[in-house]
């Protein structure tokens, strides 16, 4: 039997995984086992007994941890995420180790809450909605912009960003977009025009992230780059938290450069986000100056929160499991 550990498990995936596992054991080779245990080096002796980790953004495999990991038997990783940064992927091939990831889940989840996002932003529905549970039924404050008067700037252009772009076309805004492979026959199908970052930070109103966390992107939004944006724009992030210098953008929203900013990811996230802090006091500095901002919306990495992403998360996942234990490695292999 292949026995394979959950880890980072949270109750609205296990729920998935139920649907689509086999009803009984005796159907499948593979044994699944879930835990809400957050993995990483100092917590990998979970891992004895299981031959494969299934793994989740928050869980930090280093080469430290993957190290133990082989130790202990583990020869498969599966991501429930289409992003690895949180995975040395040189050091698992090191070890010997098949990393698997799900680098297609609904898409428009992601992208439907980037821009539920601005929307709630620009036109102060959070605002609004503390008042009226408080009784404050004025409208002053409240003033927001047309999106169809809006140029918005779209960073990256795979899946994710795609679809982004094609919901702010469906409101008419203009939108112009960077990628290092652009895709020039799809941005003439949608009238998206392709441009460098610093033409694309200069005009747009709104600046949506949906580049994945590497080298070259971490911290592409800095302090140079923040110079460089449109006077009184809005910043969405719903990719990595990593692609943002909190700093610099504590910053600018000091300096009132932007207008605002809605972030579902934050670079410091792994020991605040998916968890309940009600009752705690929040050590994180930076964090808390952010959380103090009006005009800053900020919520718990949940994009990709629906039931269609989630079960297509759980169904991929199965099956790169199957096809690692059939030997039949395809593309979702790293």
């Amino acid at each position: 039997m292949f026995r394979v550990l959950v880890t980072s498990t949270k109750p609205f995936e296990e729920e998935a995984f139920s649907r689509c596992l086999p009803k009984s054991i005796d159907e499948s080779d593979i044994q699944w086992t879930f835990t809400d245990a957050f993995l990483k080096t100092e917590t990998a002796e979970i891992v004895r007994g299981y031959q494969a980790v299934c793994v989740f953004v928050t869980d930090k495999l280093d080469a430290s941890c993957l190290q133990k990991l082989r130790e202990y038997g583990v020869s498969l990783l599966l991501l429930r995420s289409a992003g690895f940064n949180h995975v040395d992927v040189e050091a698992a091939k090191r070890f010997g180790m098949k990393v698997a990831r799900v680098p297609k889940y609904s898409p428009e989840a992601v992208a439907e809450f980037a821009v539920a996002l601005y929307l709630c932003l620009n036109r102060k529905i959070h605002k609004a909605h503390d008042r009226i549970r408080e009784g404050n039924f004025s409208l002053s404050g409240l003033v927001g912009l047309n999106v169809s008067n809006q140029v918005v700037g779209i960073l990256g252009t795979g899946n994710i960003g795609k679809k982004t772009a094609q919901i702010f076309r469906g409101f008419g805004a203009k939108v112009v977009a960077c990628d290092i492979s652009p895709d020039r026959v799809w941005a003439k199908e949608h009238e998206v025009e392709y441009v460098d970052l610093s033409f694309l930070l200069n005009i747009s109103d709104v600046v949506s992230l949906h580049v994945p966390l590497n080298s070259s992107t971490k911290a592409i939004l800095n302090s140079e780059t923040f110079s460089k944006m449109k006077h009184h724009s809005f910043l969405i992030n719903t990719s990595r938290g990593g692609l943002v210098d909190t700093r610099a953008l504590i910053k600018s929203l000091k300096a009132k450069k932007l207008a605002g900013a809605a972030l579902d990811v934050y670079e410091e996230e792994e020991n605040i986000f998916f968890k309940d802090h009600s009752e705690d006091i929040i050590d994180d500095d930076i964090l808390v100056r952010l959380m103090t901002f009006p005009n800053v919306l900020i919520t718990s990495h949940q994009a990709f929160l629906t039931q269609e992403a989630l079960g297509q998360i759980a169904e991929t996942t199965i099956s790169n499991a199957n096809n690692f234990v059939n030997s039949k490695l395809d593309n979702n292999f790293l």
